[in-house]
């Protein structure tokens, strides 16, 4: 085997194993109690910048196959097919062009400041993408005042603070780090 093909199993080892260390170790958010605060996130969009769209989609690919199955490696170390079909499902499948669209674009700036800060904001919208339409449908019906206003006051909203603060420090570790994987 050669020396790159090593270092690219390892690396999509290493990267899948630090999105389910983000996820598992959850906190549920005060005012949502569907969506739980994690830093899966911040390691899905590093994955794309430092790894690339194709290794980065491999790692996310790994991290929800392992899921899928069962293993314990969503939020709150759950797992199995149920977790993607219900509420936070559209959240992870956004993952897959959140982590390919922060690798294009990483390379495409050749990792330039600028270009690290534009792959983190679009990638984390490429997870609330599908994420917030698939919310809204999952639990129509379940919840009170269901509507899209609620949806994004009561249930989004609140958490882009976090999820700015995750970009930006993607965007520190990339910037440091990406000389070192590369």
């Amino acid at each position: 085997m050669k020396d790159s093909s090593v270092k690219s199993i390892v690396l999509v080892a290493a990267f899948t194993s630090l999105i389910i260390v983000g996820a598992i170790f959850s906190f549920p958010a005060p005012w949502n109690p569907v969506v739980p605060l994690t830093l899966a996130t911040l390691f899905v969009i590093l994955t794309g910048m430092l790894l690339g769209p194709w290794l980065g989609l491999s790692a996310v690919g790994l991290y929800l196959f392992l899921g899928i199955i069962g293993l314990p490696v969503f939020s709150g170390a759950r797992g199995g097919f149920q977790i993607i079909a219900g509420p936070t499902g559209g959240f992870l499948l956004g993952y897959l062009p959140s982590v390919f669209l922060a690798g294009i674009i990483v390379r495409l700036g050749k990792s330039s400041l600028a270009f690290l800060i534009a792959a983190a904001v679009i990638a984390t919208l490429a997870i609330y993408l599908p994420g917030l339409p698939w919310m809204h449908y999952q639990l129509m019906g379940f919840v009170e005042d269901w509507s899209w206003a609620s949806t994004w006051g009561k249930y989004t909203a609140p958490f882009l603070i976090g999820d700015a603060l995750k970009a930006a420090a993607a965007v520190l570790i990339a910037r440091f780090l990406k000389d070192r994987i590369s």
